[in-house]
């Protein structure tokens, strides 16, 4: 294909013609159900060569090849009967496909898919031009597969600005960084139980792909990710960017992670590393915390995931997770009953503290990278001001943070000292007694200096209030209890 650069452009200024596309996140959602029907298609093509006896899940009628490649005869349904077609035979056919407990992974991939997917397109002659854009793409060819892959990243980062979309996608430079400092070895698996588009997955197979070298380690690395998604369109964008990754059977299942028993978890739900930005900010319906013990059942999202995670990790396994400034300095109940089990059950050996505007424009709440692993309880945990590099003010869209932006992290890394800038902690070592005893439990440390006014949008400001309040209320409750206490119980 002449313009793989362009192809988001095409797509976009034709689907800007057609009044049933409203907004980014619709268009986006429109060239994705496409953009998996013509990989499936190139990838069930290479499972026919190489196994005479594979048949199809997708009827012959719906299958790519057979509606939506265009051999240039005159012959292929555009207009009316195109739309038709898309709208009263491929889609109900997709969606109601017979899947069973027995029926493979790679089969069922399409039903789970398309389980919400929609045509939101209304003319079928700008519709026949958009599959023409799509079919275009040549992904035998291994250069031109490899060069898509990179423009699907872009599509991904386009959901950014796609409205509440954004929240799918963490930067590429963030899991880059926590994939290379976990480093993953052949014959472990890892987990995401809420991997969006699947950016973790993808950079943990990026880091283990160095390790291969026999045929024994690729069929290894084939199966070394286990991802979960709750929503219906980034679980599909993830599907398609596992098969694009060579990966024939994606073990990504359309499930919400916190609707179950976490008690429930045995060994074997157990995984040798979780790297995870868990959505934060959301609020879970009041059920779900029945599936907690009462001392961990919070009404904050992320809360809830770190309870699944330290459940979920295998003894001596690694993790590597993102949270709000929140989860840090809160001082509720369940925050601190989850912090405590976090230093005394497992070892919270690094905290790094990331620049505010990292996940710009999706939101300027700060973030931490926590890195734990499960090999004893911890004995000390140090702390590092990822601090903003120069010549930035903020990142933004155009701007976005970069590996290299880890640079002075990385450097320190292996050669842990205490930073001092300016009379600011940047990098301090605290130990669990200081931790827990002194500070009770405020993970609030070599933080950011706040000399200048910290303006954050408007929802932002909101919920870092009501953070600060819960924290607030939570600390005089517990003050009262101490006083009430020792005046023996007294009513005050």
């Amino acid at each position: 294909m002449a313009n793989l650069s362009g192809f988001v452009k095409r797509l976009r200024d034709i689907m800007r013609n057609d009044a049933g596309i409203n907004g980014d996140a619709q268009r986006i959602e429109q060239i994705a159900w496409m953009l998996f029907l013509k990989v499936y298609d190139a990838k069930e093509q290479d499972w026919e060569f190489d196994d005479e006896d594979y048949t199809s899940i997708i009827p012959e009628e719906c299958r790519w090849a057979n509606w939506a490649h265009d051999d240039r005869s005159g012959t292929a349904m555009t207009g009316e009967r195109l739309l038709d077609f898309v709208n009263n035979t491929l889609f109900p056919t997709l969606k109601k496909l017979p899947v069973d407990a027995s029926t493979p992974i790679k089969k069922a991939i399409v039903q789970t898919t398309f389980a919400d997917a929609n045509n939101y397109m209304k003319d079928g002659v700008l519709l026949r031009q958009v599959i023409n854009v799509i079919d275009e793409l040549d992904l035998s060819d291994y250069e031109e597969s490899h060069a898509f892959g990179e423009i699907y990243e872009a599509i991904l980062k386009e959901l950014q600005s796609a409205g509440s979309a954004g929240e799918f996608y963490t930067p590429r430079a963030v899991t880059e960084f926590m994939a290379q400092m976990i480093k993953p070895q052949i014959g472990e698996k890892m987990a995401d139980f809420a991997c969006g588009t699947g950016g973790f997955l993808t950079s943990w197979l990026k880091e283990l792909e160095k390790e291969v070298k026999t045929t024994e380690d690729r069929a290894a690395f084939g199966q070394s990710i286990y991802g979960i998604e709750k929503k219906q369109f980034p679980y599909m964008l993830c599907i398609t960017n596992m098969l694009l990754h060579d990966l024939d059977v994606p073990q990504v299942f359309h499930d919400n992670s916190l609707l179950r028993d976490v008690l429930d978890y045995t060994e074997d739900d157990q995984f040798d590393v979780i790297l995870m930005n868990p959505p934060y900010g959301g609020s879970e319906k009041a059920e779900v915390k029945n599936h907690f013990p009462a001392d961990l059942a919070s009404s904050e999202t992320a809360d809830l995931f770190m309870s699944v995670i330290m459940y979920r990790l295998k003894e001596n396994g690694r993790a590597a997770v993102i949270l709000p400034d929140g989860f840090l300095f809160g001082t509720d109940n369940a925050k601190i009953n989850i912090k405590k089990k976090l230093l005394s059950e497992f070892n919270l050996h690094t905290i790094v503290r990331m620049p505010g505007s990292v996940f710009s424009p999706y939101t300027s709440i700060t973030t931490n990278i926590l890195f734990f692993d499960r090999t004893g309880p911890t004995t000390e945990t140090w702390f590092y001001r990822l601090d903003m590099p120069e010549g930035y003010k903020h990142f933004s869209k155009t701007k976005p943070m970069k590996l290299e932006h880890f640079a002075p992290v990385i450097e320190w890394w292996n050669d842990r000292q205490e930073i001092s800038v300016d009379g600011f902690d940047k990098a301090r070592k605290y130990t669990m007694q200081q931790l827990s005893e002194e500070l009770g439990y405020n993970l609030d440390q070599c933080g950011f200096p706040h000399e200048e006014e910290e303006i954050l949008a408007p929802m932002d400001l909101i919920q870092r209030y009501q953070e600060e309040r819960a924290s607030l209320n939570a600390e005089i409750d517990r003050v009262l209890a101490e006083i009430t206490a020792k005046l023996g119980g007294a009513e005050l």
